[in-house]
């Protein structure tokens, strides 16, 4: 059952269509990931949704009383000014309960004072239940402990948090409230391991309607069972997680792709035809087949419209210089190290390892263990610590940290690859369009660009020094699907060693050799990342979700067994008559395409008017069937 319509939004930026005649419905119990390249419009269409961007065309329905929490990826969005962990009208009602308690206490057995007194405490308390607070407390220390957050006061003043502590409070505060629908805006942003498995959990078993934009694809595999994919201002929905989603692409690109080459063999083939009655004098079947040709190349151009055009995708390969020594040549050698900061406890202690050439090692664990402390300590930026550190005197190093630092940054990226490398003007731009910096972007100064194509800049000039080891802080922190997936590959064919930090499982488990896990104020290596994370779990304590959860999830499940239960019979009838149509239009269309064949052998021996004629209604009915057998199967498909 439809609780939230999006009903053919478009909106335009200038020139750009951004969301062109956008639709789907969000539906009861739907886990909905969202996604696309940075910059399509993902967010955008929150702020529709939330009704803080008013769309060109469209509109935004929510059925009957559906209730939407919105988490904004920008804090500066969220409403936290002088605010609480727990809402103001839910702090309000709990101090006039309170101030009821003591007037009622002081009215004794006078009935006159009394009786108002307790019917106005009567609504109060069952707006207040209503609210969840005699249990919100509870909750919510559940809900921020599971992100990772704790030691809040029910008053902290949220305003003095950092960015990733509001934006868990924010979420928490959302779970806490439980909406019919959450809509979260990159949701695992600011969250550890440990964090992102705690929310794909209750995400998973969460009783309303979950919408998340997410670049996360373990996440989405976790959480999803349906993706909503935004390219070129159009969507397309798909069933299942994302690897059902890659399936289901590759299979419509391929479906596509062959419809294309059908349509323009049949352009071509019309185009030839209508020369031809041109030749033979015959005007009036000319012009009929032009109108074909015409109605054919609207046709062609809306289906290749249908294509990913890929304009912002990075597309490149690393090829760095060849190596010279044996590929089990030590690079970096760890002994026995330990850091702590004052008299504080170890942040970790013991830890020891050797990084081979060609090797690839990451490192994981939570917020605070120290990954990004001890990536500093290997290249030499930090000391004080205890153990020793030796890289191998002809071992040339690159680093990119999570927020990457440019000298001058009213260069154009153009300029800043020229001046950091020794390409030509030609090979400079080329390799800047294989990092998604197409045309005018390759001008554009660096102080104008986003995080992601800071990132995707600063790879690029890095790979072009082609070090012997790379040290990588998060790399994949703010690019999209399509350039972490471009960006693995490489990184996989990269014959350097690398030491990366990465949160991003997905990633983790294509590219790494080896995971340095931190567990327990120490590291060790492990073959495979779900090695380090059972290892873990051994000692790890995961709180249990709350019966009542439980319970909801079970009605859920039950009413939707009623709902599969009474629609059954109908769902196998439509699907037979569909099955039944797509199985009749193939045969049709096999006896148009033969009739098509003998009318095309007349051509060449003084066809007459009727022929062309016959020819042209054909062609057209056999474009016709072809639209229709595209919609069924698309409807079958989903």
């Amino acid at each position: 059952m439809p609780i939230l319509s999006v009903d053919n939004i478009s909106l335009h930026y200038g020139e750009r269509r951004l969301l062109d005649g956008v639709s789907f419905m969000v539906n009861e119990g739907d886990k909905i990931a969202f996604i696309g390249n940075n910059g399509a419009g993902k967010s955008t269409l929150f702020k529709i949704i939330k009704g803080t961007i008013k769309p060109d065309e469209g509109k935004i329905i929510r059925h009957g009383n559906t209730i939407v929490g919105f988490l904004s990826q920008n804090m500066d969005e969220q409403d936290l000014s002088g605010s609480t962990l727990k809402p103001q009208k839910l702090i309000d009602i709990e101090e006039r309960k309170t101030a009821l308690e003591y007037e009622i206490a002081a009215a004794g057995e006078d009935e006159a004072k009394l009786k108002p007194l307790m019917d106005e405490y009567s609504r109060v308390t069952a707006e207040y239940e209503a609210m969840g607070g005699y249990d919100y407390d509870h909750r919510m220390a559940d809900a921020l402990a599971g992100l990772g957050l704790t030691g809040l006061s029910e008053r902290t003043d949220l305003t003095t948090l950092s960015g990733g502590e509001k934006m868990r409070v924010c979420l928490a505060q959302l779970i806490v409230a439980h909406p019919d629908i959450l809509m979260l805006d990159e949701p695992t942003n600011h969250l550890d391991i440990e964090a992102i498995e705690w929310l794909e959990d209750f995400l998973s078993s969460y009783g309303g309607a979950v919408f998340v934009i997410s670049h996360d694809r373990h996440f989405i595999d976790k959480v999803a069972n349906r993706v909503i994919e935004l390219q070129d201002g159009s969507i397309r929905c798909y069933r299942g997680n994302y690897d059902d989603y890659k399936v289901q692409k590759e299979e419509f690109l391929k479906t596509q792709e062959a419809y294309i080459a059908n349509l323009s063999a049949e352009l071509e083939h019309q185009m030839d035809v209508k020369q031809t009655m041109l030749s033979h004098r015959n005007i009036s079947g000319y012009h009929q087949r032009e109108k074909m040709v015409d109605k054919l190349e609207e046709v062609l151009a809306r289906e290749k419209a249908k294509l990913p055009s890929g304009a912002t995708s990075m597309s490149f390969t690393v090829v760095p210089e060849e190596r010279s020594g044996a590929e089990d040549k030590i690079l970096l050698q760890v002994k026995d190290v330990s850091k702590n900061y004052d008299d504080d406890p170890f942040l970790f202690e013991h830890v020891s390892f050797e990084l081979k050439a060609n090797q690839k090692i990451f490192l994981a664990g939570p917020n605070g263990c120290g990954k990004s402390t001890l990536l500093t300590m290997l290249m030499g930026r930090q000391g004080g610590f205890d153990g020793s550190v030796f890289i191998a005197s002809s071992a040339s190093v690159g680093y990119m940290e999570q927020f990457v630092p440019f000298e001058d940054e009213s260069l154009s990226c153009f300029d800043e690859l020229i001046s950091r490398s020794d390409l030509t003007n030609t090979e400079a731009r080329s390799m800047l369009a294989r990092f998604g910096f197409r045309g005018e972007d390759a001008l554009k100064t660096i102080n104008v660009l986003s995080g992601g194509e800071r990132s995707r800049l600063y790879l690029c000039c890095l790979l072009q020094e082609k070090p012997d080891i790379l040290f990588l802080d998060e790399p994949t922190n703010h690019l999209d699907i399509d350039s972490r997936e471009v960006l693995e590959d490489a990184l996989t064919a990269y014959n350097g060693a690398i030491i990366c930090v990465s949160h991003d499982r997905f990633f983790i488990d294509k590219c790494a050799d080896q995971i340095l896990g931190f567990n327990n104020g120490t590291a060790k290596l492990y073959d495979k990342y779900s090695y380090y994370r059972k290892d873990v779990a051994k000692n790890t304590v995961v709180a249990p979700i709350k019966e009542e959860k439980k319970e909801d999830e079970k009605a859920s499940r039950e009413t939707e067994a009623k709902k599969e239960s009474r629609n059954k019979a109908a769902d196998r009838k439509e699907a037979a008559k569909r099955r039944s149509r797509i199985s009749a239009i193939e045969k049709e269309i096999e006896v148009l395409e033969d009739e098509q064949k003998e009318l095309e052998a007349t051509f060449t021996s003084g066809a007459g008017a009727e022929e062309y004629n016959k020819y042209a209604a054909n062609a057209e009915k056999i474009e016709s069937l072809y639209t229709e057998y595209m919609l069924l199967t698309e409807e079958e498909d989903s």
